[in-house]
């Protein structure tokens, strides 16, 4: 008899959480403005809002905690995160920043200007975020593909090298400080870029003399993906595939509280001394100094372990096995989702699940709200509300997409809690024909208006 897989870890301690009833939900749900960022998390039963910082760290990353060294410069927790970051990405200068936005913050001050165009594969909220602030432009060059919910394509965050081409051939080369390529793409369902289109990139940019920088949050998924998924590719280890990975860009931004398995952090990875220096200025005035830049010296311990532990295929295969776990249930049952099941989150297509929503009425946020309802989940809308308004007329910008997205917190959840997510949403699903009016905004702020906008029912 074939043995039956098991998760390689055993759990050591566990946190108790509180199951509502329905009236309470709703309640909570009118005071919070139907926004699901509003809500205390001792409201929520399985929280998957995001994958981000929730995560559960192992016993060599809170034994790491404990020495910690909290120098103010030259730590040797930061050296010990030099070197491991070096050892993963070939990148020999590195900014430590307190998350991914931050590092984002840093980079984009030294390199995005007014007038800038930022071409990548479905900027995420905050890229897109410090993009804009600056005046400056992101253009999607995702393969289309990406948009088509049933499409098996294995690599659907890939860029489309005809849309970068045109990018690059319709702007001066000055008003392109550099191409990102965000991996996984969390924007189009959390799916992978192949090494043979990042390769690609790599070549079209160089051609243009276009720097290639990568957002990296989820680049251990993504090379998961590459050696489960990828001609040629099956031989080499996560660790092997990451370097070779890195080799073609020229830097990295990253929000460490996803692969890098912590609560806190992120930094700024570079080849470039020159670009280093500059963004150096940068972290000193925003972060803190250059070896700590916003980390507690044991969080820098911390995260070296875990970039360590997230590099390794074991661990890989039993996070995004129990992510596919949770979609091929949603699938079983008729649920449109986006396909393939991607690496951090399962992705509802709202649009198809609720016809009877009117777009300007936000369909995924409706059935954000309705999954909360019906079981204390909190998922989070990745659709109109997300894409906010258009920098120039002011208008809702519609994606192509409108998704609830399931992020499924690392190393947190037993698979019978994805057995309850499933049931909740087949529930919902059961009964979509009676939803039929969604909301309205009642309050937004001008950028990133979905973290604190204020809704009214219809």
């Amino acid at each position: 008899m074939k043995l039956p897989y098991a998760e390689p870890f055993r759990i050591k301690m566990v946190e108790e959480i509180y199951q509502s009833t329905q009236e309470q939900r709703e309640e909570w749900l009118k005071k919070a403005d139907y926004n699901l960022f509003n809500l205390r998390s001792s409201h929520v039963y399985i929280d998957l809002l995001t994958d981000s910082g929730t995560g559960a760290m192992s016993d060599k990353q809170w034994g790491a905690l404990m020495i910690g060294d909290e120098s103010y410069a030259g730590s040797r927790s930061f050296e010990a995160l030099q070197q491991t970051v070096e050892t993963i990405t070939g990148f020999p200068y590195l900014l430590p920043t307190h998350q991914g936005r931050a590092a984002e913050n840093v980079l984009f001050s030294v390199m995005v200007k007014e007038g800038d165009v930022v071409p990548g594969n479905s900027h995420f909220d905050t890229t897109k975020g410090h993009i804009e602030i600056r005046k400056a432009h992101a253009i999607d060059c995702t393969i289309d593909e990406a948009f088509d919910i049933n499409n098996l394509h294995p690599f659907k965050g890939n860029i489309d090298l005809q849309k970068l081409e045109e990018v690059y051939r319709s702007h001066p080369k000055e008003q392109i400080p550099f191409c990102l390529i965000t991996i996984t793409c969390n924007s189009s369902g959390g799916q992978p870029v192949s090494l043979e289109n990042i390769k690609a990139v790599k070549a079209l940019s160089d051609k243009f003399g276009i720097p290639v920088l990568f957002d990296s949050a989820r680049f251990a998924e993504n090379a998961y993906f590459i050696k489960k998924r990828e001609e040629g590719q099956q031989h080499k280890s996560i660790k092997e595939i990451c370097k070779e990975l890195f080799s073609y860009g020229d830097g990295m931004t990253m929000s460490s509280k996803k692969d890098g398995l912590v609560n806190i952090g992120g930094f700024i990875a570079l080849k470039n001394k020159e670009i280093f220096e500059k963004a150096s200025n940068f972290t000193i005035i925003y972060e803190g100094f250059i070896t700590y830049g916003g980390m507690a010296g044991r969080d820098m311990s911390a995260l070296a372990a875990g970039l360590d532990e997230a590099t390794e295929f074991p661990y890989l295969e039993s996070r995004i096995s129990q992510v596919e776990y949770l979609g091929n249930k949603l699938m079983e049952a008729g649920i449109p989702v986006q396909k393939p099941i991607g690496g951090h989150a399962v992705f509802i297509d709202a649009l198809s699940f609720l016809p009877n929503i009117k777009r300007e009425e936000f369909p995924a946020q409706t059935l954000a709200i309705e999954l909360y309802k019906e079981a204390g989940i909190r998922g989070v809308e990745i659709g109109t509300l997300l894409a906010d308004r258009d920098t120039e007329t002011r208008e809702n910008r519609y994606p192509k997409l409108e998704l609830l997205r399931l992020a499924i917190p690392r190393r947190t959840y037993t698979n019978n809690h994805m057995d309850y997510v499933a049931a909740a949403v087949i529930n919902v699903f059961e009964r979509r024909d009676d939803i039929t009016k969604g909301y309205k905004i009642k309050h937004e702020p001008d950028i990133l208006r979905h973290f604190t906008v204020q809704l009214d029912k219809i």
